[in-house]
Order: C-alpha cells, then structure tokens, then sequence
C-alpha cells in the first residue's frame, strides 16, 4: 500500500496509510496515547483515535477527512470571526476534559501546545468551513489554560507586521477569550510574547546544536519571522491589552 507523506511537516515526516497516519513514535508517544484515548473516552470527536503502534514502530492514528489549512493562502471562512469562536470553543471542550485528571498533574489542564490553522480540521458546516478538530498532539503537556489560548491568539490571527489593522486584531483577541471564556485575561498578551521569544529562542538553540529539522526551519526564515511578530506584539501591548479590559 502506498504511504503518501501528509503536507505541511517540517519537523517529522507523516504519512498516510488507508484511512490511518503515521507518525515516528517520540519519547512523548505514552502520553499522546493515554490523552487521546482520555478524549475520545470523553465522548469528544475533535482528535484523532490512537489506534496503536505499526510493525515500523511508529504511531497508529484515524486519519481525519477535511480541510487541513496549512497553506498560506486560505478561504476566508477559516479566518472568519466564526470560525475563530469555533476554534476557542473546541479548546474550551478538551481542557475541560483534562481538567483535574492524573494527566493534567499540578496544572490546570493539559495544553495541546502548537495550535494553529495547520494543525486544525475544517469541515463545511452550514455552507461554510468550520473547524471541527486538532491534530498533531505531540508536543501536549500539563499547562496553564492561557498557553493554549495565547498560542491561537499568535497563530489563527497571524500576528505579526504583516496585519494591516491592529485595532482588528485586539477585536479579534477579544473574541477568542470572549469564546473561550477567559475569565482572567491580564496574562494573555503577556503569554503571546512568551511563546515568541520561546519559540525563535528554541529553533536558533536546536538548530545550532545540530537538529536538522531546527536548521530547515531557520533556514525557511522562521526565526526571522517570530523575531518581527514578537517585536510587533511589543510595540501595539497597549492596544492589545485595553481590548481585553
């Protein structure tokens, strides 16, 4: 059977086997099971199914029908305030599932921790693309309820220079907490800011420790692209943050 690589991956190669992905298993591998199969115990249809290990030793999981937005260019109902309350919504329904479970620990919930349009299943829903599930739950961990949201704050609204109204982007923040129903927004922005320096901080130290796939990421100008969000976020923090007032 064919195993055609699933778009989109800079950092491992996925493929497609039938109506199942593979992936390479990870030191994380145990714990992606037990929260997968905590969701799907749960009765929620927004991730995959872990259906077990290949004979390759790599990571059985249902493949998901629909729209996976991973380019850069997208309709715009993925964008849509619509769908953006939609997505803050199905993060709202896992972390309630984890909430004060053995999995979570001494944290809030656990966080998928790498939200974003590429990662996120789109399906037409009264005629428009609605997102419907995540994928990709390899980096999960106990978290903070804020980590998860901060992250689809930088990601689904693309925040960064390239955003031409900052008044609409502070809406759209908004929104999501507004969506998500976070109570306590002081430290949202200041968490979007911790995921940026995070994160080109993280590629520039795996890539010069040798990591191939931080070296390709560097070299697609990634690091160079969180740097100029981070510094955005920095310059408009008080319009952002009164939005959330």
């Amino acid at each position: 059977m064919s195993e055609p690589s699933l778009p989109g991956g800079f950092v491992s190669t996925v493929v497609r086997v039938g109506d199942t992905v593979r992936r390479p298993a990870t030191a994380r591998t145990a714990f992606v099971r037990e929260l997968l199969d905590l969701l799907e115990a749960g009765g929620w249809h927004g991730a995959p199914r872990f259906l077990g290990m290949d004979d390759q030793g790599r990571e059985v999981l249902d493949y998901l029908d629909g729209h996976v937005a991973w380019e850069a260019q997208q309709p715009a109902a993925v964008s849509s305030d619509e769908s953006l309350a939609a997505v803050a919504r199905l993060v709202r329904e896992f972390h309630g599932l984890t909430a004060g479970t053995p999995l979570a620990g001494d944290q809030e919930v656990v966080c998928h921790n790498d939200l974003s349009p590429k990662n996120t299943v789109y399906r037409p829903l009264g005629g428009e693309l609605r997102p419907v599930a995540f994928i990709d739950w390899d980096t999960a961990a106990p978290g903070a309820r804020v980590h998860d949201i901060a992250h689809v704050c930088w990601q689904y609204l693309g925040l960064g220079p390239s955003l031409p109204d900052t008044a609409a982007a502070a809406r759209r923040i908004r929104l999501i907490a507004d969506a998500y129903g976070l109570t306590d927004r002081r430290a949202l922005v200041p968490t979007i800011l911790w995921w940026q320096d995070r994160c080109h901080r993280g590629i520039d130290a795996g890539a010069d420790a040798g990591d191939p796939a931080m070296a390709r990421l560097r070299a697609a100008g990634v690091v160079t692209e969180v740097r100029s969000a981070y510094q955005w976020v920095t310059d408009h923090r008080d319009t952002l943050e009164h939005a959330l007032r």
